[in-house]
């Protein structure tokens, strides 16, 4: 019978390797639409500029034959996407959230120009994803960061997704082990070793029982999305859900922090099974218990617009 293989003595080399390679692993996200006149035509040859407003790197592309355009491979973050084209007003869309693994759609209607000022809008979220059949969710940044969570441990947030369910204590893969958590989850009928675990598009999941080979700490994760079925045509190792991870980053202003999660029996009630009395009648304190879990991160610019760092 096969048993969970534990790799907490691989965890820092194997977290080493992760980031430093996250720099060339292939990031899904991107940023696509078109670009029309205000007789609805399409304006050909506008030049796009797609700008991550935390750390100033840009991309910029053109719109095609039809007024489309798209800029692929970005990271999660926040961006601003100009639009420029002669005798037309220049438009600025800013604040437009892209989360990973997820497509999001900028279009822009342009004006004659009669001034040189510059039209901004504000990005805005659509209602209904249009550029996928994917089903899914993303876990994003605040929750990933605030949400108490027994142990830290990232892959309990799944239960957080529709059509995850809470698995059974005798589970495979799912049985929490101490100081690892659960090592997967069940996710649309789908059983715990058909899930595929990737990092910074790099695969995370065991090559023989096909669990999470490890849990990156939760500070360095940034968010991350569980597809559960009609996945895009970039997967297909697996039958089961696809967890895509994006981990933190740097940004052109350095910011870090120092925390310690703590419970302890001081702020904990009392157990339904420690009783007030001994049996002789005498006053039973509560049964002391007491857990620290430290840690710090820090981040910042080594080159602004170029190149990032972040430890924890």
């Amino acid at each position: 019978m096969l048993k969970k293989v534990h790799l907490s003595r691989l965890m820092l080399p194997l977290l080493v390797l992760v980031f430093a390679a996250s720099a060339f692993a292939q990031t899904t996200a991107s940023i696509q639409g078109t670009v029309t006149d205000q007789s609805g035509a399409a304006v050909v040859g506008a030049k796009v500029t797609v700008k991550n407003q935390a750390q100033g790197i840009e991309r910029t592309t053109q719109t095609n034959a039809t007024g489309a355009y798209e800029v692929p491979a970005l990271l999660p973050g926040i961006y601003s996407v100009q639009v420029q084209m002669d005798g037309f007003e220049t438009q600025l869309a800013k604040n437009l959230v892209l989360e990973v693994a997820k497509d999001s759609v900028q279009n822009f209607g342009l004006k004659v120009a009669n001034t040189t000022e510059v039209v901004t809008v504000e990005g805005t979220a659509p209602v209904i994803e249009a550029t996928t059949m994917t089903v899914g969710q993303t876990i994003d940044r605040r929750t990933v960061q605030d949400i108490p969570l027994n142990g830290r441990h990232f892959v309990d947030l799944a239960l957080l997704i529709p059509g995850t369910v809470t698995p059974p204590q005798n589970g495979f893969l799912t049985a929490p082990l101490r100081g690892q958590g659960s090592f997967a989850f069940n996710s649309a009928g789908a059983r715990e070793d058909a899930i595929n675990f990737m990092i910074n598009g790099i695969n995370l999941s065991d090559m023989v029982q096909n669990q999470v080979t490890f849990q990156p700490t939760i500070n360095t994760i940034s968010e991350f999305k569980i597809d559960n079925s009609t996945y895009s045509a970039e997967y297909g190792r697996n039958s089961g859900s696809i967890v895509n991870i994006a981990t933190r980053s740097g940004s052109n202003d350095y910011h870090g922090e120092v925390y310690d999660y703590l419970r302890n029996d001081f702020f904990d009630a009392r157990n339904a099974f420690n009783r007030v009395t001994t049996s002789t009648g005498a006053p039973n304190p509560i049964a002391p218990f007491k857990r620290n879990q430290f840690g710090a991160d820090f981040g910042g610019p080594i080159k602004k617009g170029k190149t990032y760092f972040f430890f924890c």
